[in-house]
């Protein structure tokens, strides 16, 4: 018998529908432009699907035949381990897509998943900065580096282009509302500085045209006059250092903003998706409406933007429990 693969992205695993799960994560990533962590997540959640069938089967899973009763008890095994319960979801949300998948391409009739009772996550609304926070973090970059120069400290090249690319990174994660993996993928062209639009390309491939503001553009600007050679045409926007062909990776701007939340005087485990958080959230306490900022956010589904909905509401009742005399 075939053994699972620890690889989640090996499909020899899959016996005897190997080829079906080889072509679905074919399918994430040519038809659906889904991301390498995507794919790894979608297939480690088979694998592990496969493993504990496995265990309590005797054999690995044949994807025509199983039922209900298969997936209920592997949601009781997932249950009486230390698994949150988003996991859990994110583990069905991965089985039910290939299922979808094969109905789509006749290989199976039906959904053995649908109505499954899942547990349901806690709601748990999204963490963002203050206006103030925000301009702080904005300003940590550049503000480092001129303190370097009023202590009268040499500045290495390399330090100055990151901070320089620092501050662009932020500035047009914030102004845009990116996700990160959007942001590294922007090229020099799709910042149009005289119409100040940005061409996003985010879940699915899906392409939309978002305003970028002044110091946004002002920052990038500055970015790329200091590299050599300036970037043009189908280069990164963002390279990961002078004279780069590839892009800042997500993880290196992650460690760099834990440096300037440091410095800002905020909290370590801000990630750069809490400045996308802000965009939204400042530009409904300014007012602006849902739908709006749904295509601005590129989210699918308006249910995904009302989170934030969530989010002013209860700040607002705060604020007035805190301020009302006859709260």
């Amino acid at each position: 018998m075939t053994a699972v693969s620890a690889d989640p992205l090996s499909t020899a695993a899959f016996d005897p529908a190997d080829e079906w799960v080889s072509a679905f994560l074919t399918h994430l990533a040519a038809d659906r432009g889904a991301s390498p962590h995507t794919r790894r997540n979608y297939g480690q959640a088979l694998a592990e699907f496969a493993r504990w069938h496995r265990a309590e089967r005797g054999q690995l899973p044949d994807w025509r035949k199983l039922g209900r009763d298969d997936f209920r008890a592997y949601v009781r095994f997932l249950g009486r381990g230390s698994l949150s319960r988003a996991a859990v979801q994110l583990r069905f949300s991965a089985l039910r897509t290939f299922y979808r998948f094969l109905i789509r391409r006749g290989m199976v009739a039906r959904m053995p998943i649908r109505d499954l009772a899942l547990p349901r996550p806690p709601r748990r609304l999204p963490v963002f900065l203050t206006a103030d926070q925000t301009r702080a973090l904005l300003t940590a970059p550049l503000r480092e580096l001129e303190e370097r120069r009023r202590a009268g400290v040499t500045i290495p090249p390399v330090i100055e282009a990151e901070c320089w690319r620092d501050a662009a990174v932020l500035e047009t994660i914030y102004s845009c509302g990116l996700r990160i993996s959007e942001l590294c993928g922007l090229r020099v062209e799709d910042l149009n500085f005289s119409e100040q639009l940005v061409r996003v390309r985010g879940k699915g491939r899906k392409e939309r045209l978002v305003p970028i503001g002044a110091p946004a553009l002002e920052a990038v600007r500055a970015f790329w006059q200091r590299l050599r050679p300036p970037p043009g045409p189908g280069d990164p926007a963002f390279p990961a250092r002078d004279g780069a062909t590839e892009a800042v990776s997500p993880r290196t701007i992650q460690l760099r903003l834990k440096r300037h939340l440091a410095a800002a005087g905020l909290d370590p485990a801000i990630t750069p998706h809490k400045l996308r958080h802000s965009f939204a959230t400042h530009l409904l306490d300014a007012g602006a409406d849902l739908r709006s900022v749904q295509e601005l956010l590129g989210h699918a589904h308006l249910a995904t933007t009302q989170v934030y909905t969530h989010l002013t509401t209860e700040r607002l009742k705060r604020v007035y429990d805190q301020t009302h005399p006859r709260a």
